[in-house]
């Protein structure tokens, strides 16, 4: 999604100059995972689904490692992202206008909505912020959240807008899948027009495709769509895959994120691969953990370009993000950057404000 495009010209209307397109940041990213922190061998007959799903019992190949167990309710687990992201970005509650709550399963129906919701606006002090629920994005839920947020903001519907996603596993038995190890959890930002905290990004450009046919659970995740979305990406920021430097993906067993990234034109270099172990898959929230995790190990550079993404069957969505500089802060006037300093322009900024 390019935001906004100008209407096709006829010969009854004259083109109109193409409006500016404007700034919407993603601030304060943050996550929780479950309480309980386990090795991968308290899984529930792990060894015999591994066996089921035809897949030889090694960990290191796969990247099974722990899993992250929760007692809690799925409200709580979204309250305490949410604060610790208000918390980072030095907000107000009453800052935020509008809640985009993101879950692969929502409890319950249509009666007990009402207060799973009320319970997240009420823990989070957020009142009556307006909210939307998103679900049959399945793990692209975030980012169709993250999207969803960008054009609400741009269209100057809400100044600031709070998602988050949360999620956990309510069966034992199917925490082992024949793609990924799951982990409750849940994880949070702030999209606004402005960057907001000294943790901040700006959304340089996203996309998503979708194969109505290959949508159900059972087929593969499609590299077909993976690449799509990167080519209109890279052509919205006037970039190639190169420039970007890492890719925020979910964490699905190794083998299976290399395999599909590398056929979707990214390099091994440009993979983030650690927390598939460390973490497992936390549903939707994985391409902001990772994120995060990778901003706390100082591997992310100022004004560097990094893609979140995220795959289902018949699913690909991304969002380009451009790192601000440390602090949120630009060199003040007059003062030189410091040495190292990437001070290369934004190709996609610069089309923007018509440079």
């Amino acid at each position: 999604m390019s935001l906004p495009h100008p209407l096709p010209a006829t010969d009854a209307t004259p083109a109109a100059p193409t409006a500016a397109v404007p700034a919407v940041h993603l601030s304060a990213p943050r996550y929780v995972l479950g309480e309980l922190h386990d090795d991968h061998t308290s899984i529930e007959g792990l060894a015999e689904r591994a066996r089921r799903f035809g897949m030889p019992p090694r960990a290191e190949l796969w990247g099974w490692g722990s899993v992250h167990r929760t007692a809690k309710s799925l409200e709580t687990l979204a309250a305490e992202t949410v604060r610790a992201t208000l918390d980072a970005a030095r907000a107000a509650p009453s800052d935020v206008d509008c809640l985009i709550l993101c879950s692969t399963r929502f409890p319950g129906g249509p009666r007990t909505h009402g207060a799973f919701v009320e319970n997240v606006l009420a823990a989070t002090g957020l009142g009556a912020a307006a909210f939307i629920g998103l679900t049959l994005g399945r793990c692209a839920n975030l980012l169709a959240g993250i999207r969803t947020a960008q054009a609400y903001v741009a269209a100057g519907m809400y100044r600031r807008v709070v998602v988050v996603t949360t999620d956990r596993v309510t069966d034992e038995s199917v925490r082992m899948d024949n793609f990924a190890l799951f982990s409750d959890g849940a994880a949070s930002c702030l999209v606004g027009a402005a960057p907001i905290g000294p943790d901040a990004y700006e959304i340089v450009a996203g996309a998503g495709a979708q194969d109505p046919a290959g949508l159900d659970w059972s087929n593969e995740i499609s590299s077909d769509l993976a690449r799509e979305v990167n080519d209109r990406i890279l052509d919205d920021a006037g970039m190639k895959i190169g420039d970007i430097h890492g890719v925020l993906h979910p964490n699905l067993y190794k083998p299976l994120v290399v395999l599909k990234e590398r056929q979707a034109g990214f390099g091994r270099e440009q993979l983030f691969l650690d927390n598939i172990p460390r973490v497992g898959h936390c549903f939707a929230a994985d391409p902001l953990i990772n994120l995060v995790d990778r901003a706390a190990a100082g591997a992310l550079k100022p004004h560097g370009h990094y893609l979140l993404a995220s795959s289902v069957p018949g699913v690909r969505i991304g969002v380009l993000l451009r790192r601000l500089p440390s602090a949120g802060r630009a060199p003040s006037a007059g003062k030189a950057p410091a040495a190292g300093t990437d001070t290369t322009p934004n190709t996609a900024t610069a089309r923007r404000e018509g440079r």
